[in-house]
């Protein structure tokens, strides 16, 4: 069983990455999400590529998933949508990459999924939604995309992505789709099985400034719901770290300082108003924090995101960050402990 955080291509989450312990990395296959920029394609790769060559540790896989981006070609020649220009510049850049494909996408961009796993060897992401305008996968698509592929199904991760969890009822409602679509999917034997969903909501907007506030981890609920009743091959679990599911529009202006800290069952979030000069509100912030039943017992020994928070608090650092350290922060604690999540229920 691993873990497969589904994480947005942006600085902060692949700073988590790069500061993950070897432990963590042996347990999880993260997938990283790039957002449209349609007028900034080709810098908006190159800059991807720069920073997985800075981030990802040797041996780590990286599955990169440009669903969202335009299929417009980006190189010359017959083929030259994002996922050939990825795989070109990872690949130069000695970073291994999975591509993440769709049943709905093209053969131009399957084709470019079968020769970027021909560079890499890595295998191919499979990622179905359980929306019920995507979640009518049919015999054919599975036999086409397989085909055009060049591959077997024991070389295919298959990631069921079941996209926004935001109460019981909605976890309850999932699970039951989730799990006809797996039973469904079964006939064919995947390389891995992984069922994915969000719980944290979209924006921070609304919640009450300078305390923390609970987030019930719906997703983590819906994926033990689906775990328990399912008699086929082990799932792994997969998230979208401290972000919604959804990939939001570009955002504008500046956060108030904020933390979303994982716990076994919620999220903290904690959102302060901007009283101090700068960021320095988020060292009040940090040392809410750190002085809270929500600290847990490992302290700054949990991550490289709960060190820098125990600088925070302690006033060790000349700046309190801003919003990319703060996510960065976010993801590393939430890595480490999901990542320990599993291999204690591993165990079990």
């Amino acid at each position: 069983m691993v873990y497969v955080p589904i994480l947005k291509a942006k600085a902060g989450e692949f700073k988590a990455l790069q500061h993950a312990t070897p432990e963590v990395r042996s347990r999880m296959c993260p997938v990283m999400e790039l957002a449209p920029d349609p007028e900034l394609v080709r810098d908006q790769l190159e800059t991807f590529s720069d920073r997985a060559m800075d981030a990802v540790p040797n041996g780590v896989v990286l599955a990169v998933d440009c669903g969202a981006l335009p299929a417009a070609r980006v190189l010359e020649g017959d083929t030259g949508g994002p996922i050939a220009r990825l795989s070109e510049s990872l690949d130069l850049r000695g970073v291994a990459m999975r591509p993440v494909v769709r049943l709905t996408d093209t053969d131009e961009v399957l084709g470019e999924a079968a020769a970027a796993n021909a560079r890499h060897q890595r295998g191919v992401c499979l990622r179905v939604s359980t929306e019920p305008s995507e979640a009518r996968v049919r015999y054919d698509q599975i036999q086409r995309a397989l085909r055009t592929l060049h591959l077997e199904p024991e070389e295919v991760d298959f990631l069921l992505d079941a996209g926004p969890v935001r109460s019981d009822a909605d976890a309850s409602r999932l699970a039951e789709r989730v799990l006809k679509i797996l039973d469904w999917l079964s006939r064919w034997r995947w390389r891995r099985q992984c069922v994915a969903a969000g719980a944290f909501p979209a924006n921070l907007t609304g919640f009450p400034r300078g305390q923390a506030t609970p987030v019930a981890r719906q997703d983590e609920q819906l994926w033990r719901r689906v775990a328990h009743e399912w008699h086929g091959e082990p799932l792994d679990f997969g998230d979208f770290g401290v972000t919604h599911p959804r990939i939001p529009k570009q955002s504008r202006g500046t956060p108030d300082p904020n933390m979303r800290y994982t716990t076994p069952d919620c999220w903290q979030v904690f959102v302060y108003p901007r009283v101090r000069a700068g960021n320095d509100d988020f060292f009040t912030l940090s040392r809410d924090l750190v002085t809270s039943p929500h600290w847990p017992a490992t302290g700054a020994q949990t991550s490289w995101g709960d060190a820098r928070l125990e600088e925070c608090a302690d006033r060790r650092r000349l700046k309190a960050g801003g919003g990319t350290q703060w996510r960065a922060w976010a993801t590393s604690h939430h890595l480490a402990v999901v990542t320990a999540e599993l291999a204690a229920l591993g165990h079990d």
